[in-house]
């Protein structure tokens, strides 16, 4: 959107002020605009399949599907955990609800119960069959694959012939239709979540994922990453309600179990200790078994673990926000302001603030999920061979993160994947995949830190402001809201509430009011520094901190403290040094407000 000037619009309702920020557009952005609405009217182009970022996926999916079922027809089956898992769903289909008894030839059943679910169903569809299974193991294949390459085309992150590399994985094909693993499953809905939260679906994505867990609880070394990602899509009432949503799947799936026998359900289904069989470990078999087995080695991996997701968390995801220290403390002191003044904030208001009030990269959000599952697969005691399908979709897009030449790309993927098929795994292979991981790692965290959120509307471009301007509904009882008027108009509205009740102790409000507005000082200083040179966005964070001037001058009027009115004095002073900055001290805006005179404030000091 090309601004070239700015409007100030007054509402005739003494309830209410509209400040309308409007640009004229551009002759080139019009006809842009005008081009992609050409564009769209057409319909589907023939020209979609001369677009190789769009026509070479669709190729890919053709190609693998019709591989696929060459694998099926040709290539034997091989016996793991089918039998295994048709004995569980047998005993659980007889009537059995203690974990403790539901076991098959490899063992006891160690997945919660959305794993019973679901091989039920298949056991019902297949028959019990292998190769019934396998039909439907591949048409699941073809679902996941169409899902990746959905993420991957709409994050743009790879180059259109890299994409052929998800399909070219010896050790995934046979997961998949040669072994018929729940970790499929699993991969497949969290790949459903994370189609959904790239386009702010959070509670549906929640419950996709919850629902993933249920079938194996890998897919929760992805919850890190996502519940950082929460907090800064939402606020606070919306994580704890999308958390909410995710433990009430769980409730539900797990009930008959829970019910009958609740401690057996959840240390059989939830177990975190088990110690894996050192002979089958693809990544630590260079590790003596002695000590791969010891509770030291899993304590060090646990630290490692932790100190990995902190580090990236500090210096690379919560970079913009100053840290992960900030950006908590940002989010208790929001926390806390609403809280604090719930009872003299009406009950409709609180209802009508919104819960998502930032809209996060779609690359960015796929790059903290990935980077955060890698983590925990680095720090993980013992990979085995199904558990490349954990991470196996998200390589190439991590390696494409990274400042490392295609070359040698490529070679790491190469690595990677000739570690995988490598069997029986022995010292050198799996010296050789730790060797490439951590090589991988060092990529992603020497490379460019990413801005988080989306710059192409006005919360998308300054999301801090947004909080604060929900912080202030929440803190002087305004409605505030955010409209968009066919993409050309950006308008903000808030209305006083106007109800002629003061707070229940002036002195308390007048405090935190001061509190308030010095933290305020200290979060546009911090957000002013770091702000973008571009004209467009200076000129929108300048109305955006002219309507939060206004909201504050409004609050100072019905205040009777003269302590509030000089934080506002402050706060006025923080906007000429911002106009300053913008080369703007010659060019006065008609939107911002006078300054009290003396005589005003001695009036005000008068009459308190």
């Amino acid at each position: 959107m090309g601004f070239n000037q700015l409007q100030l619009v007054q509402s005739n309702d003494p309830r209410s002020k509209l400040i309308g920020v409007t640009g004229a557009i551009d002759d080139s952005t019009m006809a842009g605009k005008s081009a992609m609405r050409r564009k769209k009217s057409e319909g589907l182009n023939p020209k979609f399949f001369e677009n190789p970022k769009l026509a070479f996926p669709f190729f890919l999916l053709v190609a693998d599907a019709l591989l696929v079922f060459l694998i099926i027809t040709y290539v034997p089956y091989t016996k793991i955990d089918w039998d295994a898992y048709m004995s569980q769903v047998n005993g659980f289909l007889a009537g059995e609800r203690d974990y403790r008894n539901l076991k098959g030839d490899t063992g006891p059943l160690v997945y919660p119960a959305g794993f019973l679910y679901v091989y039920t169903a298949i056991q019902y569809v297949t028959g019990g069959e292998v190769y019934p299974a396998q039909i439907l193991f591949g048409i699941l294949y073809f679902i996941n694959m169409g899902i990746i390459l959905f993420i991957y085309v709409k994050t743009e992150v790879l180059p259109w012939w890299a994409l052929a590399l998800l399909c070219l994985s010896k050790r995934m094909h046979s997961i998949f239709v040669l072994r018929l693993f729940n970790d499929c499953l699993a991969m497949m809905l969290l790949h459903a979540a994370l189609a959904s939260i790239i386009y702010q679906r959070w509670h549906l994505g929640l419950i996709i994922f919850s629902g993933a867990v249920s079938v194996k609880m890998n897919v929760l070394l992805y919850a890190p990453s996502l519940l950082l990602l929460m907090l800064k899509a939402m606020d606070i009432s919306g994580v704890i309600s999308a958390l909410a949503s995710a433990a009430l799947v769980q409730i539900l799936l797990g009930l008959p179990f829970i019910i009958s026998h609740p401690l057996a359900y959840v240390s059989r289904a939830f177990n975190l200790g088990r110690i894996f069989i050192h002979f089958w470990s693809v990544n630590f078999k260079f590790v003596p078994e002695p000590i791969f087995i010891s509770k030291a080695f899993a304590v060090l991996l646990l630290i490692a673990h932790l100190v990995l997701l902190t580090a990236f968390a500090h210096l690379r995801w919560c970079k913009h926000e100053g840290g992960i220290l900030k950006f908590v403390h940002t989010i208790f002191v929001s926390v806390k302001l609403k809280f604090s003044h719930a009872s003299s904030t009406s009950s409709k208001n609180s209802h009508d603030s919104q819960t998502s009030l930032k809209i996060l990269k779609k690359e960015y959000i796929v790059t903290t999920m990935f980077v955060g599952n890698f983590i925990g697969i680095i720090c993980a005691r013992s990979l085995h061979y199904q558990f490349y399908s954990w991470y196996f979709y998200s390589l190439p897009y991590l390696l494409w993160r990274t400042h490392f030449p295609t070359l040698l790309r490529l070679i790491l993927f190469m690595g990677v994947e000739f570690c995988w098929n490598v069997y029986p795994s022995n010292s050198y292979s799996s010296a050789l995949l730790v060797s490439l991981h951590l090589v991988i790692l060092y990529g992603l965290w020497s490379a460019p830190a990413e801005y988080p959120y989306n710059d192409k509307m006005l919360w998308e471009v300054e999301p801090s402001l947004v909080r604060v301007l929900f912080t202030c509904q929440a803190h002087f009882s305004y409605k505030v809201e955010f409209k968009f008027c066919s993409g050309d108009v950006i308008v903000l509205t808030y209305l006083l509430n106007m109800d002629g009740h003061d707070a229940e102790d002036p002195k308390q409000s007048t405090a935190d009011m001061s509190a308030f507005v010095q933290d305020l000082l200290q979060q546009m200083q911090c957000r002013f520094q770091a702000m973008s040179d571009s004209i467009v966005t200076k000129n929108i964070l300048y109305s955006c901190t002219v309507v939060l001037l206004s909201l504050l001058q409004d609050y100072s009027e019905k205040s009777t403290f003269l302590g509030t009115c000089v934080r506002i004095n402050e706060l006025e002073q923080s906007i000429n040094d911002l106009k300053a900055e913008m080369g703007m001290e010659g060019s006065p805006s008609p939107m911002a407000p006078s300054k009290p005179s003396p005589d005003e404030v001695k009036k005000d000091e008068g009459s308190a």
